[in-house]
């Protein structure tokens, strides 16, 4: 029987805490996380989204060094998702170090889940960061899938962004393809690089072409 995210959520926080804490129960937290997760003015960076990084971490677990913070950082990395705003990642970084001293995780794996939030920013683990390799490439998967679902994780990006004219938003959008598709690898662990880096590279390629038009 599939458990549920709260479910999900409470058994990664235990795991990850000091044993033997008299700490708040998770529950309350994981239902704060899915609220924010579940904002209006959210398209892709849905609760879907957090599932789909959930279950990528998951499959990837065997490469992190601490899968648990790993896990906690998927749950964080876009619990603040204002699309105006560049402050996203930092803000996010700072509920999770707040929330995860309340349930009494440990200072460094704290530590270790806002800096993987951090990174997100850009995407670019340093060379042996395990646990960086395998929170990026988690959400990154999403740009490896079939073409049908990358069409429609293009047009959710679109959607969250209405508020900015077509041109710019074009613009703005080639710049981050560029970017992404100058980094010599975008999947950083092998499983993910086997998985969905040739396809990835096809999806942004024709989206760039689409939007230079």
């Amino acid at each position: 029987m599939a458990i549920t995210l709260q479910e999900r959520w409470t058994r990664t926080v235990l795991a990850a805490r000091e044993t033997g804490a008299c700490m708040p129960h998770p529950g309350r937290y994981a239902d704060e996380l899915l609220k924010r997760w579940s904002e209006p003015q959210r398209r892709y960076h849905t609760v879907t989204h957090l599932t789909a990084v959930l279950d990528r971490v998951a499959e990837l677990a065997g490469h992190a060094e601490d899968p648990a913070a790993v896990e906690l950082a998927a749950w964080f990395h876009d619990a603040v998702y204002l699309p105006e705003r560049s402050t996203n990642e930092e803000r996010s970084a700072r509920l999770a170090e707040r929330a995860l001293t309340e349930l009494g995780v440990p200072a460094a794996r704290t530590a270790e889940v806002a800096r993987l939030v951090r990174l997100t920013v850009g995407h670019d683990p340093a060379p042996g960061d395990r646990d960086g390799e395998v929170l990026c490439d988690a959400d990154l998967a999403v740009l490896g899938g079939p073409p049908a679902a990358y069409a429609a994780y293009a047009a959710e990006v679109r959607q969250e962004y209405g508020f900015v004219p077509d041109a710019a938003f074009r613009t703005g959008r080639a710049d981050v393809l560029r970017q992404l598709l100058a980094q010599p690898r975008l999947f950083r662990t092998p499983q993910g690089y086997e998985r969905w880096e040739r396809t990835a590279r096809h999806n942004m390629t024709a989206e760039l072409a689409l939007l230079t038009a």
